[in-house]
C-alpha cells in the first residue's frame, strides 16, 4: 500500500497529524449526523440542536444521542487512526498489529484480567471520588464537580435500558465502538509513536495519562490512568491491538450488563449503578493478589521469543531418511 507520507515521519509530527485527520473527520461525522437527524428522525436542524441540549424531552432524544455518541466515536477517533495509518502507507494490521496474535486465550485472558482487577479497582474509584482540591483551587473543583454532575446525568440517561433491543444498542454504541476507536487512537497510535519518541515504559504511562484526561473526569482520573496503563501494557507485550480492544470492551460491557441486571431487578443484593464505594477487603485482597499474578503471566507469555524456525528438513522416505535445507 502507498500512501503520501514517509514513513520515518517523526513519531511527534504523525501524532499531530492524527489531530488533524481527527478534526477532518470530525467534519464528515457532522455531515452524517445532521442528513441521519434529517432523515432519520426526521428533525430540523434547530429542532437537533435542541434535542442535543436537551434530550429527555424529545420523544427520539435517546436513539439521536445514541447515534451522535456512536457516530462521533467511530468516525473521529477510529477514521482518524485508519486514515493515518493509510497515509503512511500501511495497511491496517500491519500498522496496529506489528505481532500476529499469539494465541486465542489471549483475548479471553486479557478480558479475565479486566473481571479480576475490578474489586481492587473499588477502592481508587471510591478514594478518586472522594478527593478534594486544595483551598486555592476552590472554585475550580466546585467547577469540576458540576461539570461532572452534568456528565453522569447524560450517562444515566443513556443508560437507561428499559428494553433488551435497547440493551443491546448500548453494547454497541458504548461498549464495543469506544474499545475499538480508543484502542485504536491512545494505543494503536499515541502509546506506539510515545515509545518510538521516549522508551517503552514512558511511551505507555504518557499514553494512559492523555487517555484519562481526554475524558474530562477529574474525580475519575486516576482509575481510568490505572485503566489506561493496564490496557497500555497488553498492547506493548502482544504487540497486537486486538488484546487491549478485548479488555476494553470486557470493561464497558460488563458494567452495562451489571446495569441492565440492576435495572430489570435481576441482582438480588441491592447493586447501586451510581455508588462509588469500595468493595470488603475479602473482595480487594483476593482481587489484588490475582491481579499481580495474571499480569505477571501474561508478561511472561505474550513478550516469550518464538521458537526459530527450523534450518533443516528431513523427510522419510523408502530410501531411509533425507535431509534437506
Amino acid at each position: 500500500m502507498k500512501g503520501f507520507l514517509p514513513r520515518t515521519l517523526h513519531p511527534g509530527l504523525q501524532i499531530l497529524l492524527l489531530l488533524g485527520f481527527m478534526v477532518l473527520c470530525l467534519c464528515v461525522a457532522y455531515a452524517v449526523i445532521f442528513a441521519w437527524g434529517m432523515g432519520g428522525f426526521g428533525l430540523s436542524v434547530g429542532e437537533m440542536i435542541t434535542a442535543m441540549q436537551r434530550p429527555a424531552d424529545v420523544p427520539n432524544g435517546w436513539g439521536l444521542m445514541m447515534m451522535i455518541q456512536g457516530v462521533t466515536l467511530g468516525l473521529v477517533f477510529g477514521g482518524g487512526a485508519l486514515a493515518l495509518a493509510s497515509a503512511l502507507g500501511y495497511g491496517w494490521a500491519e500498522y496496529f498489529n506489528p505481532r500476529r496474535l499469539g494465541a486465542g486465550w489471549w483475548l479471553l485472558a486479557a478480558g479475565a484480567l479486566i473481571l479480576v482487577i475490578m474489586p481492587l479497582m473499588s477502592v481508587i474509584i471510591a478514594w478518586n471520588a472522594g478527593a478534594h482540591f486544595p483551598a486555592a483551587l476552590h472554585d475550580f473543583e466546585v467547577w469540576a464537580r458540576a461539570s461532572e454532575d452534568r456528565a453522569a446525568a447524560l450517562t444515566k440517561f443513556l443508560t437507561r435500558f428499559n428494553t433488551g433491543a435497547r440493551f443491546l444498542v448500548g453494547v454497541v454504541v458504548v461498549a464495543l465502538v469506544p474499545a475499538v476507536a480508543e484502542e485504536l487512537v491512545f494505543r494503536g497510535v499515541v502509546q506506539k509513536n510515545l515509545v518510538r519518541w521516549f522508551s517503552p515504559h514512558v511511551g505507555v504511562w504518557l499514553a494512559a495519562a492523555i487517555f484519562s484526561a481526554i475524558h474530562i473526569q477529574f474525580f475519575g482520573f486516576v482509575p481510568r490512568f490505572i485503566l489506561g496503563l493496564v490496557l497500555g501494557y497488553l498492547y506493548l507485550w502482544s504487540g497486537n491491538i486486538l488484546v487491549s480492544m478485548a479488555a476494553h470492551f470486557t470493561q464497558n460491557a460488563f458494567q452495562l450488563l451489571l446495569l441492565y441486571l440492576a435495572q430489570q431487578g435481576a441482582l438480588g443484593w441491592g447493586f447501586d449503578a451510581d455508588s462509588n464505594e469500595a468493595l470488603p477487603w475479602w473482595w480487594v485482597l483476593p482481587s489484588g493478589l490475582l491481579t499481580v499474578g495474571l499480569l505477571y503471566v501474561l508478561h511472561q507469555r505474550m513478550t516469550a521469543v518464538a521458537p526459530a524456525p527450523p534450518t533443516e528438513m528431513r523427510i522419510l522416505s523408502r530410501e531411509g531418511v533425507q535431509q534437506t535445507t
